[in-house]
């Protein structure tokens, strides 16, 4: 049995290629909202680091209508660090719409995210998007979709799937390059016809397996997915059955249901095979696990989510600043957020240590973790970091590690600096295809091998460099690789930087903080470019006599400091330092604060 008016689509593609706004003009298209009403952009991009970013991080469900039809859009992540929600969430779909640049083609997220469909065995609708743009290569684009598809072994049908041509921003699609459409309507036709409904016969038990979940401060918990079979009630007892864990068996009783109606939910009493719904009433249900009849308690199989390839060390915070800007500080805190966290994103480990104020933290790339650091530092919490390192693997007693493929689009005068540095990190060039006035190169390269590169890239390509990495798999280790080839500077005692201290200070290196700024022992203030530690002292003052006077020190002109991301920080501290996350500060500092002892430790002294 069909629910024939509705159509679940999951939206794909890689990172920047036009997925959220695509749907922004979808719904708009689809009625969701007034005529006169102010739209933002990328309206489902509503955490706010997702807005400064301008970067999907979460899966989320919308509906809109189109003739008589309910077409539910799961918008999902393009970076390759939240592949998991998309793993996760093309549970709920029976499509889905493989969104591609008409100029850049398919990139490594692309090939990523379109073989976990073919996988699921859903229906592919290609859509060639920014058709609007003057580079654009829709021709060549379609045909390197087309081979994509040969080279994942896709079905027959699936090779045949039909391509529309689109500008998300402009809001219009077309059957064919040559036309100039002038809304969505020939996307949405294409949905209607080409999208299977969704199976499941509303006469037997009720099964739906849960793929997503939220919290709502009216009614608690809510597990979201769609019914795979039956019909769920208002007060209806079902069970929780757990796939991953020997299918323990919980019961409860449901509170309440919401459909998604645009982008609000709309309470309802009963929901029917089909359709994605929301459900409250079961505080303990996890993502994976499966709604149940009471009577007939049968979980259903949840996708393998893809294994962490980065580890972290979170600690709590024992800098002479401790406590001083946090509110969340000790390890109990630290623990209980670290797994509410994993619970809810499962493309994240967490384990504990043999210390009870450290936690291991694994997860799928450096801006994964990253983005767990940001939003827990703006919930209020204070902890410390280590350096992002890669996760090893023991294969057949052969140590592996993992590797990335990685593609990078470049001028034509910055390919030998490319390769020479790929050369350096014990990346391997597989492909070199010229788009147009630029380059295309695509390397193999261990992961390791690009952490901290982002800022090398880019002042290698003088800014005009685009690069895209995903996981490509595990091989043999590759031997050693520079990571870092610059110092810290370190600061000598505790005080108030000065500009007298740190006017000497900046002739070793790039401060990395202003005059006035509070710092102690062992706190990093700035880089050094030759590649050794430097110990300065930043709050020396000048000494004053007959022949002095400190207003002398208004002629001494400052360099302004490196202000660094959370990013850059990760990719500058070195394994003999943590980085400190506060809410309002973010300090690198060595493991060892005093100097003498740092000084002794790394030259092996004996201390008595």
């Amino acid at each position: 049995m069909e629910n024939q008016k509705i159509r679940n689509i999951a939206i794909i593609a890689h990172v920047d290629h036009g997925k959220t706004s695509l749907v922004n003009e979808m719904l708009k298209q689809g009625g969701v909202f007034r005529d006169n009403q102010v739209v933002m952009d990328r309206v489902m991009d509503s955490n706010a680091i997702e807005r400064e970013r301008g970067i999907t991080i979460l899966a989320k469900n919308a509906a809109l209508k189109y003739k008589d039809y309910k077409i539910n859009v799961i918008d999902t992540p393009g970076h390759a660090d939240f592949g998991g929600e998309v793993e996760r969430v093309l549970k709920m779909a029976d499509g889905v719409l493989l969104v591609v640049d008409a100029y850049e083609g398919p990139m490594p997220q692309t090939r990523f995210v379109l073989e976990k469909a073919l996988e699921l065995n859903l229906k592919v609708i290609v859509v060639i998007n920014k058709i609007d743009r003057t580079d654009a290569r829709c021709a060549e684009v379609a045909d390197e979709v087309l081979e994509l598809l040969i080279s994942l072994n896709a079905t027959d049908e699936q090779i045949d799937s039909p391509i529309i041509y689109c500008s998300a921003r402009q809001g219009i699609a077309s059957y064919s390059m040559k036309e100039k459409g002038v809304s969505l309507q020939p996307l949405f036709e294409t949905i209607i016809k080409h999208i299977s409904a969704p199976h499941g016969d509303q006469d037997k038990s009720l099964q739906m397996l849960v793929s997503s979940t939220e919290h709502s401060d009216y009614v608690g918990k809510m597990a979201i997915g769609k019914i795979e079979r039956g019909i769920v009630k208002v007060g209806q007892n079902i069970v929780i059955v757990d796939f991953f864990n020997d299918h323990p068996v919980v019961k409860s009783k449901v509170t309440a249901i919401y459909q998604f109606d645009g982008l609000k939910k709309e309470q309802v009493v009963e929901a029917v095979a089909g359709d994605i719904v929301c459900v409250a009433g079961a505080p303990t249900v996890g993502i994976g696990d499966t709604l149940c009849d009471i009577n007939t308690p049968e979980a259903l199989a949840f996708v393998k989510i893809s294994e962490p390839s980065v580890e972290m060390t979170f600690l709590v915070n024992d800098s002479p600043f401790a406590g001083t800007e946090g509110r969340y500080v000790t390890s109990r805190h630290l623990k209980e957020r670290l797994e509410r966290e994993a619970i809810k994103d499962l493309s994240l480990k967490v384990y504990e240590t043999s210390s009870t104020e450290a936690f291991r933290v694994c997860g799928r790339g450096e801006m994964h973790l990253s983005i767990l650091i940001e939003n827990m530092r703006r919930d209020g919490y204070e902890f410390q970091v280590s350096q992002p390192k890669v996760l090893y693997k023991l294969i057949d007693g052969v140590k592996n590690e993992p590797i990335d493929r990685l593609v990078v689009d470049v001028p034509e005068d910055s390919v030998g600096t490319v390769i020479q540095e790929m050369g350096s990190r014990k990346g391997e060039l597989l492909h070199l295809t010229p788009i147009g006035s630029r380059m295309r190169m695509e390397f193999k390269v261990p992961s390791r091998g690009l952490f901290g590169y982002k800022s090398k890239f880019l002042t290698d390509t003088k800014g005009e460099g685009v690069m895209n990495s995903i996981h490509y798999g595990f091989e043999p280790y590759k031997g050693d690789i520079d990571r870092r080839h610059s110092g810290s500077l370190v600061a000598f005692e505790a005080g108030d930087s000065v500009v007298y201290g740190m006017y000497n200070a900046q002739e070793r290196g790039n401060l990395f903080i202003k005059a006035g700024v509070p710092v102690y022992m062992g706190m990093v203030v700035g880089g050094n470019p030759k590649g050794e530690d430097l110990v300065v002292n930043v709050c020396k003052k000048k000494a004053l006599s007959n022949m002095r006077s400190s207003a002398s020190d208004d002629s001494l002109r400052l360099t302004p400091p490196v202000e660094m991301s959370l990013e850059e920080c990760l990719e500058f501290i070195a394994d003999d330092e943590y980085l400190e996350v506060t809410p309002k500060n973010l300090r690198i500092r060595k493991k060892i604060l005093d100097n003498t002892l740092r000084y002794k430790a790394a030259n092996k002294i004996q201390i008595d």
